[in-house]
């Protein structure tokens, strides 16, 4: 079993390594070409390699971390804590809306609202959905929220390369070899020469 395991996790880091060999990657987080450049090479690296993205991550943490809560307030709760823990932030106060909608239909049903009391559960995504709409968040823009999660976490990740390029670079000119050699500009280094 552990070496089908390793054998499928080399597997993957080879797929990795062969799109990266082939993908030329611009370690420039301002640039929004170079960060949608990045985004599309970690998707197919993703895709090649059978991972998830990071929503289809937090999907699954959602999945796993919630399926034996029993009612939705302490479902809500982890929702809150997968969230703090990935990193996410709440600009639009949707977490609270969701709160404030668990009260309201837990006023209404006069008790803690069960995930399977099916007519409570309707009523608070009837909540929700009222909630989405005065946020401006419609179902069909899912998809584009997805996409903004992705580009944001490559601009991250593009940011967290650079400084890493940038920190080692100086780590190098420090030493005696190196002093007289002017150091390059981040942005043309080709991560294809170093792998």
């Amino acid at each position: 079993m552990l070496k089908g395991v390793f054998f499928d996790i080399k597997n993957k880091f080879q797929a990795a390594v062969d799109i990266l060999r082939k993908e030329k990657i611009t370690l420039d987080p301002e640039d929004p070409a170079a960060v949608k450049q990045y985004a599309n090479v970690m998707k197919t690296i993703r895709q090649k390699a059978d991972m998830f993205s990071e929503s289809q991550r937090i999907k699954h943490d959602i999945d796993t971390e919630t399926q034996d809560i029993p009612d939705a307030r302490a479902y809500l709760l982890k929702l809150q804590e997968i969230r703090t823990r990935r990193g996410l932030t709440d600009e639009l106060g949707a977490e609270a809306m969701m709160f404030e909608a668990l009260e309201k239909v837990e006023k209404d049903i006069k008790k803690p609202l069960l995930r399977s009391d099916k007519k409570g559960m309707d009523l608070l995504v009837a909540e929700f959905e009222k909630g989405n709409k005065k946020l401006g968040i419609r179902k069909e823009d899912l998809p584009k929220y997805e996409d903004n999660l992705e580009l944001s976490m490559a601009k991250a990740q593009l940011d967290e390369l650079k400084s890493d390029a940038v920190e080692a670079m100086e780590s190098q000119k420090k030493k005696e070899e190196f002093q007289d050699e002017e150091m390059p500009d981040v942005k043309s280094l080709d991560i294809r020469n170093f792998i």
